[in-house]
């Protein structure tokens, strides 16, 4: 092999990752260098040889798993972003993707076998031992987004009348079977139902002699297999939670779910919501022009249509905009400062239901901040934007004119702001994919009918 410290192919420049490195990373590859590729990914944090890796162009990086074949470390595996790790998998042997499923927890496991085909899963798992096949399989079974989709099934568990000591030497006696990271045990009764926590600083502060019904707490969270991961991820961040046990319907206790999980569930969840209000979805180095085109050109064509009406209302007002010209130039200043003003309700209100802050008397007192607050910045704005007409087109009554219709707009984008997410989360609806449409046209048409419409009364 040839020396990789002098680069023979450029890489483009990626943020946490040294350039150097990566003009060498993509050397080994041309050179199908397996050994060094394998040597140097595992001297990394498994989630900076991620990083490393998916800073390839996608053809390398496919040719770089195949290369690795088996000696892809699971860890790093696990780390890769969605679209890189399914294209890993597929590259992967059936022997690598099992080998993987063996060395990582059962939640991380699950996260590799939603990635394969139906067919090739019903392969690799029929290589596992029966009972791995069944906890993976008990888990592919929950509803993705999940709280039993997301926890994993090693945990410890002891029943209430063991001591610090029988607790202490029972997890020291599981060996491979103890989870890699955990942070308390479960006290559970015969039927497998929980009855408490212990901290594992407790546990260790506390006598070997000392029974553990008289350490355990009340767990603070209350998950079961069924709830939606944002609600699981709602309890963390409200308790502050390193871990949490998860019950099924019955009450036994059936797995744990860990922070690390958590973390990634609330970017992702913040992540959609973002992208939901902007009608768009993420897209990476994977995506193609394709990719890119199809998931953006639904809501344009449904913002091509709510155009449409709002163009339907100027058109009502036709002779007055042809007998005034200055309204034509005004207009856009209503629509824009009232449309920004509505997004901007839109935004809040979207957060506060996404963080259950919108809850009986809690909505009231937003929607009457809200329309208090449109109508504090309506009254401002009113005065400063007439003021400016005044001086531009030497007419008062048309500043008169756009200063209400700025009022009015601007209490009903703050009532819209709020009122479209409540009613849409009252009627089951997603509040961050479909209010934004329904805000910017209902402020785009009040604005252009109530200052059209008082053009109308009052100037002509």
């Amino acid at each position: 092999m040839t020396d990789l410290s002098t680069p023979q192919q450029s890489a483009p420049e990626t943020p946490n990752v040294d350039p150097a490195l990566l003009d060498n990373l993509i050397d080994a590859v041309d050179e199908k260098d397996s050994r060094w590729l394998a040597r140097t990914l595992q001297r990394m944090h498994p989630a900076d040889a991620a990083d490393l890796l998916e800073a390839l162009p996608v053809d390398t990086f496919s040719e770089a798993v195949e290369i690795l074949g088996g000696e892809l470390p699971s860890d790093i595996l696990i780390e890769l972003r969605d679209s890189y790790r399914e294209e890993a998998v597929d590259v992967l042997p059936d022997t690598a993707v099992a080998n993987a499923l063996d060395e990582l927890d059962s939640d991380d496991a699950t996260v590799i076998l939603e990635d394969l085909e139906d067919e090739r899963r019903e392969r690799i798992l029929d290589d596992l031992a029966p009972f791995d096949r069944a906890q993976l399989e008990r888990g592919l079974a929950y509803e993705e987004e999940s709280a039993g989709r997301l926890m994993q099934t090693e945990f410890v568990a002891v029943p209430e009348y063991w001591t610090v000591g029988h607790a202490i030497d029972h997890a020291r006696s599981l060996g491979e079977e103890l989870p890699e990271i955990f942070y308390e045990i479960y006290i559970i009764d015969p039927a497998y139902r929980l009855m408490g926590i212990v901290q594992l600083a407790t546990l260790l502060r506390t006598p070997r002699d000392v029974q553990l019904a008289d350490i355990m707490t009340e767990p603070l969270s209350d998950i079961t297999t069924d709830m939606d991961q944002e609600a699981v991820a709602f309890q963390f961040q409200k308790y502050s939670l390193a871990s949490a046990p998860v019950k099924d319907s019955a009450g036994r206790l059936v797995g744990m779910i860990t922070v690390d999980d958590m973390v990634d569930v609330i970017q992702e969840e913040a992540n959609e919501d973002l992208f939901s209000l902007l009608n768009v979805t993420s897209a990476d180095g994977a995506d193609t022009v394709w990719d890119t085109v199809r998931s953006r050109a639904p809501w344009l064509a449904v913002n091509l249509f709510t155009a449409f009406i709002a163009s339907g209302i100027i058109s009502l007002f036709e002779g007055t905009i042809d007998r005034i010209v200055a309204l034509a130039i005004l207009m856009p200043v209503v629509a824009a400062l009232g449309g920004n003003a509505g997004s901007q309700g839109l935004v809040v209100a979207v957060r506060a239901i996404a963080e259950r802050q919108l809850d009986g008397a809690a909505a009231r007192r937003a929607i009457l901040r809200e329309v208090l607050s449109g109508f504090v910045n309506g009254l401002m704005f009113a005065v400063g934007v007439g003021a400016i007409a005044m001086l531009w087109f030497r007419d008062f009554k048309l500043s008169l004119v756009i200063g209400a219709a700025m009022l009015i707009t601007f209490l009903w984008a703050g009532l819209s702001g709020i009122l479209v997410p409540l009613g849409l989360k009252k009627l089951g609806a997603d509040p961050a994919v479909a209010s934004s449409v329904f805000v910017l046209t209902l402020t785009d048409v009040m604005a252009f009918f109530s200052f059209l419409g008082l053009a109308t009364l009052i100037l002509l």
